[in-house]
């Protein structure tokens, strides 16, 4: 039997690249602000989406429930955000950017903006382009699979 190693195993490698450049991104929005991942990516949908409940944002940032809400519970007592009853339906919980909090992302979306430079500044822009195309066919490749999670709406095309 042919040995394994982990270095040469490509689920291993995307996920080990995935978790150093997200633990890195992290300093610039935790350092910053005080704020996670989670918290991040909140807010980041919020900006693009006036109202939406817990459940919209899991399914758009790929979160579990319980981790969004407890993010949202922490953005909101720091006054980045709004939780009010959804005008459609009021049973549910929307939540909503404060002004503060959106002044809060403007500042991380530049931070971020400038490490994905940085990251990105040994690739050319055909390696950028084929890193995406490969990206996008590995993702095809998960969404015909029953068992693999849901593709993050973020992806959908």
């Amino acid at each position: 039997m042919k040995s394994f190693d982990l270095a040469d195993y490509l689920p291993y490698r995307l996920a080990a690249l995935s978790e150093r450049i997200s633990r890195r991104l992290a300093l610039e929005y935790g350092q910053s602000h005080g704020l996670s991942m989670a918290e991040w990516r909140v807010l980041v949908h919020l900006s693009r989406h006036s109202e939406v409940s817990v459940g919209e944002i899991c399914t758009y940032v790929n979160l579990e429930k319980p981790r969004v809400s407890r993010a949202v519970a922490r953005l909101e007592s720091a006054g980045l955000v709004n939780k009010y009853n959804a005008k459609d339906d009021h049973r549910l919980v929307a939540i909503s950017l404060t002004d503060k909090g959106t002044d809060a992302l403007k500042e991380i979306i530049a931070a971020a903006l400038a490490y994905e430079k940085r990251l990105t500044a040994a690739l050319t822009p055909k390696d950028m382009e084929r890193l995406l195309e490969i990206a996008e066919k590995l993702h095809g490749v998960l969404d015909k699979d029953p068992l693999s999670m849901p593709r993050p709406e973020i992806d959908r095309n």
